[in-house]
């Protein structure tokens, strides 16, 4: 019985010693509610429309690039809102400046590609809630398996969720909410 629970409590050292993969920002925090400056601009909406600065650690080994998705699930679409998806960023990235989500952004790193919001831009898009509806706001970083995503020029927003699910390693996400 000893010899079994020493290799199972080196394991489970092992695994305790990895730490998680963590994403952060300096510009909103997790469950609380996010500034006029990632509201959007338009759609009966006057915010800033500017992606927040965020940051991640922990990125798990054998990641060959990374994705981030900002998500609404409380839309009322029966689908959610997405409202940035950029992919194929560097494994080696530590980091995306505020603002990195405008149109053609030279904020992202070369050979980084947007997403369609569902505003129909691709770029980040701002919090736009109903009035008086508080909606989540979920920004997920994936570590893929993969250099680049195998998706058309004019991929939808579901078929890149698919493909960032089919080959995520792992992610670490931040919730923030908004009102208006």
């Amino acid at each position: 019985m000893k010899r079994m629970l020493v290799p199972a409590l080196a394991l489970l050292t092992s695994a305790a010693a990895q730490a998680e993969m963590t994403l952060t920002s300096t510009d909103i925090q997790a469950g609380d509610r996010m500034p006029k400056a990632q509201e959007f601009s338009g759609f009966g909406c006057s915010g800033d429309n500017r992606s927040p600065a965020l940051s991640w650690r922990d990125v798990p080994a054998g990641t060959k690039s990374l994705a981030l998705t900002v998500y609404d699930p409380d839309a009322p679409t029966g689908s959610g809102w997405w409202h940035w998806q950029v992919y194929d960023l560097p494994a080696g990235l530590t980091a995306l400046p505020a603002g990195a989500g405008q149109p053609d952004s030279e904020l992202l790193p070369e050979g980084s590609r947007q997403g369609p919001n569902d505003y129909g831009q691709q770029a980040f898009g701002g919090a736009c809630p109903p009035k008086g509806e508080l909606h989540r706001y979920q920004f997920t970083l994936h570590a893929l398996d993969v250099e680049r995503l195998q998706v058309p020029e004019q991929p939808s927003a579901a078929l890149i969720g698919y493909m960032i699910n089919a080959h995520s390693l792992a992610s670490a996400r931040l919730e923030a909410l908004y009102s208006r």
